[in-house]
């Protein structure tokens, strides 16, 4: 059974100007599926709408099978995690502080987190490299902290109360290396196939190409006035593919025995 299913999705800002007309796929349990197109394309869109902050003009979402529509806020909220681009920090919270902020969806109104929730908070943070960081002052960390601490509170909040991933989650990503030097985008790719290894279903927005060859299965291949097209990541992400929906030249290039985007 899929994980997330859209069906004849359409939706629009203005009832005049619809982005996103027709939009059908299924994601599979324990891939990586990256959605890419051009700035307007609607992108992020498809992730609001996913999360259910967005409600759909026409079609179905399903998530594991269940109508979204159906799933309560709370119940969305343990299943689904989003890591932003960037996040304001009004106050001077340490790492650990921001990251139990994920364990949000599994307390009762009111309930300050337990002794559980901050070992498993030091759990996702250990994943992600900054377990010797969890006491520092957020506004200390650099950018590519920053990222790896969004993605920590995420993982914090899939986790129910044992410290595994179901495969039934999903992770959001919203062009998560966009602001990270050649380091920290390594180490994020790096992170990412561990949590796909591990079973965790991954949906993620990227304008870098060679991030999407480096660790998608599925890709989304979004441009305006036409259907997106969904599939496997060599069915989908081809020159010609890539040229029409970024209307430059691109080639794909065999290095060292890895495909490479080569544009003019």
């Amino acid at each position: 059974m899929p994980l997330l299913s859209f069906r004849n999705v359409s939706f629009g800002y203005h009832p005049a100007r619809p982005i996103l007309q027709d939009v059908n796929f299924d994601l599979r349990p324990g891939r990586i599926a990256a959605i890419l197109g051009p700035n307007g394309a609607g992108k992020t869109t498809l992730l609001s709408l996913t999360l259910g902050w967005l409600s759909a003009w026409t079609g179905e979402i399903h998530l594991s099978g269940n109508p979204l529509r159906a799933l309560p806020p709370r119940e969305r909220g343990r299943r689904m995690a989003l890591v932003p681009q960037a996040e304001h920090t009004p106050f001077d919270y340490t790492v650990l502080e921001y990251v139990l902020m994920g364990r949000a969806p599994h307390l009762p109104p009111l309930e300050m987190p337990t002794a559980q929730d901050a070992e498993i908070a030091l759990s996702a943070l250990e994943q992600v490299g900054l377990d010797s960081l969890s006491r520092r002052p957020v506004p200390q960390l650099s950018g590519g902290e920053r990222q790896l601490m969004l993605l920590a509170r995420a993982l914090a909040q899939l986790s129910p109360s044992h410290f595994s991933l179901p495969t039934s989650h999903l992770l959001l990503l919203d062009e998560p290396t966009a602001h990270l030097d050649l380091h920290n985008k390594a180490r994020l790719i790096q992170i990412l196939r561990q949590l796909r290894d591990s079973g965790v279903t991954i949906l993620m927005t990227n304008h870098e190409p060679d991030v999407v060859l480096a660790v998608a299965d599925d890709v989304l291949l979004m441009e305006p006035n036409r259907p997106p097209q969904f599939g496997a990541l060599d069915e989908v992400f081809t020159a010609e593919a890539l040229s029409r929906v970024y209307k430059i030249p691109i080639r794909l290039v065999q290095v060292n025995g890895h495909k490479q985007v080569i544009w003019t």
